[in-house]
C-alpha cells in the first residue's frame, strides 16, 4: 500500500482480539498507526499472539500494545489510555468497538443478560470514550473518536430487544460527544455495520436458510466480513474526514435502504 493515511498516529481500540476490532487494528497498522488494544482476558491469548504476529510482519507497523480488561469497568478504560500514553506519548485516535450480542426472546429475557449487554455495550462505550476524550483535551491538538454502533441502532430486532437500545445509545453518544467536544477539535463519528460475519453471529449465519434469506435482502448480495468495516474506520481516523463529526456511516451492503 503506497499511501499511508495514519503514519505515526497513535490509535487505541477496545475489543480488538477478534472480529471487527481485529480487522480495524490491522488496517490501522497497515496505514502506519501505532496501536494499543484492549481485550478481555487470557482466554483470548492465542488471538492476541496471532494479531501481534500479523501486525509485526513487514510492511505493517511493528508496534502493538495489548492490555487485558473488562471494558464495562471504568478502570479498564482508564488503564488503556494511561498505558497508551505511557508507551507512545500521546493519543490521536480512539475506537470504541467492544460489544456483545446474544439473541434472546423478549418475554423470557434473563435480567442478567440484559444488564451484561448494557454494561459492556453502552456503559463500556461511555467510560472508554470519556477516558479517551479527557486525554485528547489534556494534550490538545484535537483527535478522532469512532464509535462502532450497528444498523440495529436504526431498526428493531425481535431477538435483540436488549441489544438494539445499546447500539442506538452508542450512536447517540457519538452525536452528543461531537457537540460537546467540537470546541476542542475532537471529531466523534459512528460506524453502523450491517450483517457482518463474526464470532457473535457465526452460528446463526452457518444456517443455510438464514444466510440465503439475509443475502437476498442485501443489494450487494452478500453478508459482510470484518474487513469491510476497517476501511471506513481508517477513513474516519484520517485527515480525509477532517470536516466530519456527529456523522454516521452505514456499512451494510445496502441492507437498510432495501428493508421494504
Amino acid at each position: 500500500m503506497s499511501t499511508k493515511l495514519l503514519t505515526n498516529k497513535v490509535v487505541a481500540i477496545t475489543g480488538a482480539a477478534t472480529g471487527i476490532g481485529r480487522a480495524i487494528a490491522i488496517a490501522m497498522a497497515t496505514h502506519g498507526a501505532k496501536l494499543a488494544i484492549n481485550y478481555l482476558n487470557d482466554t483470548q491469548a492465542s488471538s492476541i499472539a496471532s494479531l501481534r504476529a500479523t501486525i509485526e510482519a513487514a510492511p505493517i507497523s511493528s508496534s502493538l500494545l495489548a492490555i487485558p480488561g473488562d471494558i464495562s469497568l471504568p478502570a479498564t478504560s482508564e488503564a488503556l489510555i494511561a498505558e497508551t500514553v505511557a508507551k507512545y506519548g500521546r493519543l490521536d485516535v480512539f475506537v470504541s468497538n467492544a460489544g456483545v450480542c446474544q439473541f434472546a426472546d423478549f418475554l423470557t429475557l434473563p435480567k442478567e443478560l440484559y444488564e451484561r449487554t448494557v454494561r459492556i455495550n453502552l456503559d463500556g462505550a461511555f467510560y472508554a470514550t470519556q477516558a479517551a476524550a479527557r486525554q485528547l483535551v489534556k494534550q490538545g491538538g484535537g483527535g478522532s473518536i469512532i464509535g462502532v454502533s450497528s444498523i440495529s441502532a436504526l431498526v428493531g430486532g425481535a431477538g435483540q430487544t436488549h441489544y438494539t437500545p445499546t447500539k442506538a445509545g452508542v450512536l447517540s453518544l457519538m452525536q452528543s460527544c461531537a457537540a460537546a467536544l467540537g470546541k476542542h477539535g475532537i471529531r466523534c463519528n459512528a460506524i453502523l455495520p450491517g450483517t457482518i460475519k463474526t464470532a457473535l453471529n457465526e452460528e446463526d449465519l452457518d444456517d443455510d436458510a438464514k444466510r440465503t434469506y439475509m443475502e437476498g435482502r442485501i443489494p450487494l448480495g452478500r453478508t459482510g466480513v470484518p474487513e469491510d468495516v476497517a476501511g471506513p474506520a481508517v477513513f474516519l481516523a484520517s485527515d480525509l474526514s477532517s470536516y466530519m463529526t456527529g456523522a454516521q456511516l452505514l456499512v451494510d451492503g445496502g441492507l437498510f435502504v432495501n428493508l421494504q
